[in-house]
């Protein structure tokens, strides 16, 4: 069993800036890779970033330059630096991991944590 907690969500000002982390728990024997997604209300859900063990980075166009993912592969944590925020940025921020490069799809999700950003 698994467990990815996610916190660092909270309101902020548009122009802010908020740090997401998220830990991984439980039976891991190793972790590929840490993504970051997001869920705007009425909307589906959205890729944000990923980083592999490796530490290779990619990014959704829209938030490259303002967000920084990052990750500690001996805390098995992921985080998302997000920088001047925008009131768009609001939604539900989920973090994923895969334990495989072979995996297709993420594994396993975290609850999620709420960012709000006000004009």
């Amino acid at each position: 069993q698994v467990q990815l907690v996610e916190s660092g969500g909270g309101l902020v000002q548009a122009g802010g800036s908020l740090r997401l982390s998220c830990a991984a728990s439980g039976s891991i024997f190793s972790i590929y890779a840490m993504g970051w997604y997001r869920q705007a209300p009425g909307k589906q859900r959205e890729f944000v970033a990923t980083i592999t063990s490796g530490g290779n980075t990619n990014y959704s166009a829209s938030m490259k330059g303002r967000f920084t993912i990052s990750r500690d592969n001996a805390k098995n944590t992921v985080y998302l630096q997000m920088n001047a925020l925008k009131p768009e940025d609001t939604g539900v921020y989920y973090c994923a991991v895969q334990y495989s490069s072979r995996s297709r799809l993420w594994d396993d999700w975290g609850q999620g944590t709420q960012v709000t950003v006000s004009s």
